[in-house]
């Protein structure tokens, strides 16, 4: 596993991008106490493009404009503090994880890397169990609030719109890419240029790497979901969610069922009968969260088992609420920090298929 930082630090250095941190003393009163309570440290980038502000970023929405260049960044929902930190920001506030957290300090592996390099303190983290928690937020009192990749209602938009300008994702809830997330992130940072090669970067990596992994070329994958509980559904990520997307950018193909279901669906999610098992028979692997007891009941099933990569064992466990499922879901930090672990499971499964 790898961190990111060093290749994301040197493109930005390579086009003589200036980024550096300041400190929290420029702020005053709760924001401050709240930052010293937590041991965040407040981030902003010199940058920006000149004459960037103000900037306008269209979402689902409508759209947000950014008058200035914010000094104070706080992030809700999964992964959006990670654009700002690979740009060299540290956040005030952003979102606990509380999943796929491997030692329950709210903070996944590879954000803790991010965070190591750049010598800074754990932001303020928003408790989102129960929702959003707004008063949090506007506790650390933040210019801007990205949520590019997140599942916002309109009210929670514009509880939030309250406390800052916030930037919500392009279309549907949870269906932003994390290219989108990146490019619609950077744009409110005015660091739009910055956030193009952040991408650009990124993306080669991963062509990079799958390069190493022909055999998955071409191969029908479909990214599911079981619950032990009850077999009768079939769960699957549709490509309106990265997950499943993720899946067509490391060479393999949708299967047609899924792909039709996308296309009709307006949601990240969506299920089939068990009994219908058969419109899957194009499903070479399976990508789902569980372990090998799953995937014994799943052989077991006379129905579910009629899928073909489930009857030849084809199928990536990956282990509940660990950092490597968690990284399934692909965000710019990460991309390189698992990359290559997944691709290993993957590629082990694929040669069970026949």
């Amino acid at each position: 596993m790898r961190s990111s930082r060093g290749r994301v630090l040197g493109a930005a250095s390579a086009l003589t991008l200036a980024l550096a941190l300041t400190a929290c003393g420029e702020s005053s009163g709760s924001s401050e106490e709240a930052d010293a309570e937590a041991g965040a440290t407040e981030g902003s980038s010199d940058g920006a493009a000149e004459g960037a502000f103000p900037v306008t970023v269209q979402h689902a929405f409508g759209e947000t404009t950014i008058e200035e260049q914010p000094e104070r960044v706080a992030s809700v929902a999964w992964a959006n503090h990670e654009v700002p930190l690979a740009l060299g920001i540290v956040p005030v506030g952003m979102s606990e994880a509380t999943w796929g957290d491997d030692d329950d300090n709210g903070v996944l592996p590879w954000v803790e890397d991010a965070l190591a390099e750049m010598d800074a303190e754990t932001p303020v983290l928003f408790d989102e169990t129960d929702g959003i928690d707004f008063e949090a937020v506007a506790d650390t009192e933040p210019d801007v609030i990205l949520a590019a990749y997140s599942g916002l209602t309109q009210e929670e938009y514009d509880t939030l719109s309250q406390i800052a300008p916030v930037v919500a994702y392009p279309e549907l809830a949870w269906g932003t890419t994390w290219q989108q997330m990146v490019e619609l992130n950077s744009q409110a940072l005015g660091l739009a240029e910055e956030g193009d090669a952040l991408v650009e970067e990124l993306e080669g990596y991963v062509s990079d790497t799958v390069a190493d992994y022909p055999e998955l070329e071409g191969m029908s994958a479909m990214f599911s979901s079981h619950s032990t509980d009850d077999l009768s559904q079939v769960g699957f990520y549709t490509t309106n969610d990265p997950r499943a997307l993720f899946l067509e950018e490391l060479g393999m193909t949708t299967p047609e069922l899924v792909a039709e279901r996308s296309a009709e669906s307006d949601t990240f999610y969506e299920t089939v009968s068990a009994e219908n098992a058969d419109l899957l028979e194009d499903v070479d692997l399976l990508v789902t969260y569980g372990d090998d007891a799953l995937l014994t009941q799943l052989q077991d099933d006379a129905l579910v088992s009629e899928i073909p990569a489930v009857e030849d064992g084809a199928v990536v466990m990956l282990e509940n609420d660990t950092p490597l499922a968690a990284a399934a879901n692909p965000s710019p930090l990460a991309l390189e920090w698992g990359l290559t672990d997944f691709l290993d499971l993957v590629s082990a499964a694929a040669e069970k298929s026949r």
